[in-house]
């Protein structure tokens, strides 16, 4: 078994390729650094490195040590910093991802609570479009995302943040644009554009179900991968698709109606993260978003709220 100093000085001299720097980065002397891969090699059994006068380089046998040790030195060193921020509380940098304009402004409204509550972690904000959102959270691309709740294996729902009613996309000159609503047996009556196959199947179910509550089937429309190629699809006349109320004010356009669903429950929206990513800053996160909608004097209220800005 490899120690823990031969390992940090082999990975960092592999990087340098100078004694020296690698000396100064691991702040001991040239002279141990020769001397701990010199018993490295012996342990191992041939060079890791070839040196010259004027070069340092990785023989063959190192740059594969490299390549399948780097990634899982890496691994444990992120471990051990989520378990360092437990401990120590809310510090580091918390990246954080939304779906949507109008999950952009109530992410914006939760991030401020949080710094004003916790000065001495930083909140990196990106928008992830609606197939983005499991992959990053599951491959540490950000640690929390607010978005449509979706029910995955190994992702936490924190509270529900904001619920809307849902509504239709369609062509504007389509018959549904001229009513006042919809139900969503109409939803058989026409073609239902599809979330990307790579979504969670209750997501897809709930948004493009296969057919009506009365049995009736729904025919599928293309897919689409982002929300403005979704509305594009919709307007040159390829189909229809269920939407939030916030999108007839964030996502106006000439060529698409929004009409109410009748029947239809409402949106969820909330936050999510990984079940073993679950951090100090992650919880104070998800708290100071539930004091972003409800008041100190009324947590134990439900939360109602609207993201369509009515």
């Amino acid at each position: 078994m490899l120690e823990r100093h031969e390992l940090e000085a082999f990975l960092v001299l592999a990087e340098e390729l100078h004694f020296g720097h690698t000396a100064e980065r691991l702040h001991v002397s040239t002279a141990r650094v020769s001397q701990t891969i010199r018993k490295l090699e012996r342990r191992v059994g041939v060079p890791l490195f070839n040196r010259t006068s004027r070069r340092v380089e990785l023989s063959p046998v190192g740059r594969q040590l490299y390549e399948e040790v780097r990634p899982a030195w890496t691994r444990i060193g992120a471990a051990l910093e989520r378990a360092i921020d437990t401990g120590r509380g809310v510090t580091g940098t918390l990246r954080v991802a939304f779906t949507g304009a109008a999950a952009g402004q109530l992410l914006v409204g939760a991030t401020e609570v949080f710094r004003q509550r916790q000065p001495g972690c930083d909140v990196q904000i990106r928008e992830a479009q609606i197939g983005e959102v499991l992959p990053w959270l599951r491959d540490g691309e950000v640690e929390i995302v607010l978005a449509n709740l979706m029910h995955a294996p190994g992702i936490i729902i924190g509270p529900v943040l904001a619920r809307e009613a849902r509504m239709l996309a369609v062509p504007s000159g389509h018959p549904f644009a001229r009513r006042t609503s919809v139900s969503v047996e109409d939803l058989a009556r026409v073609k239902v554009l599809q979330l990307p196959v790579t979504m969670p199947e209750s997501l897809r179910a709930d948004r493009t179900p296969r057919q009506t509550p009365g049995g009736r089937p729904i025919e599928s429309g293309p897919s689409a991968t982002t929300f403005q190629e979704m509305l594009t699809l919709i307007g040159a006349g390829q189909g229809v698709f269920p939407v939030g109320a916030h999108a007839r004010r964030y996502y106006a356009r000439p060529d698409v109606a929004y009409i109410p669903f009748s029947d239809a429950p409402p949106l969820e929206w909330g936050l999510m993260w990984r079940a073993d990513g679950a951090t100090a800053r992650v919880r104070a996160f998800s708290q100071a978003a539930w004091c972003t909608v409800i008041p100190e004097a009324s947590h134990r209220r439900t939360a109602e709220r609207s993201l369509s800005g009515a």
